[in-house]
């Protein structure tokens, strides 16, 4: 059985190098088929996991009270949106205060700018520093690690120093080759003593969380002023069980602060964090439902593509097939013959187009910033896929070829 097996391979073989231009170009869409299907796959096993890396590290038991929800608006399927009111600083301390549920650490932070240009001896960055005004809880909250230095102290908030918290990506600018820790940081004039560097978190939809400088909350509102700052509240539950419950008691306080009556809708938002990490992961899913459809659809057109070929070689090879069955070939023989030529096609064209489709998934997840993982699924499923295709594709053609009467096929010219 097995000489027979690589016989039919080695006669296979040497019809694809005959007919090589139309083999090519039929091998050719199968892999267009496999590739659009490995490379979406691909590109979603990325995104998936740069989503999950970003939030799990927050952990399941964190939430946030911000202007807007946003899983809402990452799920939201009308046009109109509620315009809400920014949590102001007072309403921000004044929750920070009130808000006092068991087991809970509370974080305030705000953006303060997103084009700041840091200075360092005779060195300066370009202008797209991101500026946070934080305190001493809201590394520990967001689920970040310094892999240099320290976090914030309770006397460094308090008394206003002038310090800071780079991310990972000043010892790769100004920062580089030196120890960064006591090191002293121009910010809009102001000098800041570098006490730590975060831990490399990458960029999430393009947008770096390594470039950014971190520093006290009133420090930050006296360098940059401007009208209306939204301010962000995020709040730790030390057990989880007790997630619900402290989600809960923390819209009863925001709404004391914004001081609603108790017929009036919530005017804020509160997005938890495996809430938001379980909406994400569903959009992913309907990309990933996507890449399928898109997929199959070529790869049933490549079907019948490689249907086509195997038939036109069964009637080229007509009066081959005549004298094969005159020196007396089985039908099984002649069946198994066209069979194999229609896999070895096939899972050529497989095998091309999954080392596309993880080529394209991985240079455009190289290109926004997704963190890669090989798509072993996807690859599986391309190889099964593949070979059920060819399998299907060579049936008939082979059946055909099985069939021919011998005296006919010997006089076919």
């Amino acid at each position: 059985m097995f000489k027979l097996l690589k016989e039919n391979v080695h006669i296979a073989m040497g019809s694809i190098r005959t007919q090589l231009l139309r083999t090519i170009l039929t091998v050719l869409i199968i892999a267009i088929g496999i590739t659009a299907l490995v490379g979406i796959l691909t590109l979603v096993s990325a995104l998936e996991n740069t989503i999950s890396g970003n939030f799990s590290s927050m952990g399941s038991n964190t939430f946030s009270m911000s202007q807007y929800d946003s899983s809402a608006q990452i799920n939201r399927n009308n046009n109109t949106e509620k315009v809400n009111p920014i949590i102001s600083y007072p309403q921000a301390k004044a929750f920070q205060e009130k808000y006092s549920y068991p087991f809970t650490t509370t974080s305030l932070s705000f953006t303060a700018t997103s084009t700041a240009e840091i200075k360092f001896e005779n060195k300066k960055t370009d202008p797209d520093i991101s500026v946070l005004g934080v305190d001493e809880n809201f590394l520990v909250n967001s689920g970040l690690e310094t892999q240099i230095g320290r976090n914030f102290t309770g006397f460094d908030i308090q008394n206003n120093n002038y310090v800071c918290i780079v991310g990972s990506d000043f010892l790769k600018g100004i920062l580089k080759d030196v120890n960064p820790i006591d090191k002293v940081l121009s910010i809009r004039g102001a000098k800041f003593k570098v006490i730590g560097v975060l831990k490399e978190k990458g960029s999430t939809f393009g947008n770096s969380q390594d470039l950014r400088v971190l520093i006290p909350t009133q420090i930050a509102r006296s360098l940059f002023t401007a009208p209306n700052i939204n301010y962000d509240l995020k709040v730790l539950v030390g057990k989880k069980e007790l997630l619900d419950s402290a989600v809960d008691d923390a819209i009863i306080t925001m709404r004391r602060v914004r001081k609603l009556n108790p017929v009036e809708e919530n005017n804020f938002g509160v997005t938890r964090s495996d809430e938001l990490l379980e909406m994400l992961r569903s959009q992913t899913e309907i990309m990933g439902y996507a890449a399928w459809i898109i997929g199959i659809i070529t790869i049933f057109g490549s079907s019948i593509a490689l249907m086509n070929i195997m038939i036109v070689s069964v009637t080229e090879r007509t009066r081959e097939i005549g004298v094969r069955k005159a020196l007396g070939a089985k039908r099984s023989t002649i069946a198994f013959q066209f069979f194999t030529e229609s896999l070895v096609i096939g899972q050529i064209g497989g095998f091309v187009g999954i080392f596309l489709g993880v080529l394209i998934g991985y240079l455009i997840s190289l290109g926004l910033n997704f963190e890669f993982v090989a798509p072993w699924m996807a690859i599986i499923a391309a190889v099964i896929i593949s070979f059920i295709v060819a399998l299907f594709s060579g049936l008939y053609p082979a059946i055909k070829a099985a069939y021919l009467d011998p005296i006919e096929a010997l006089r076919y010219e």
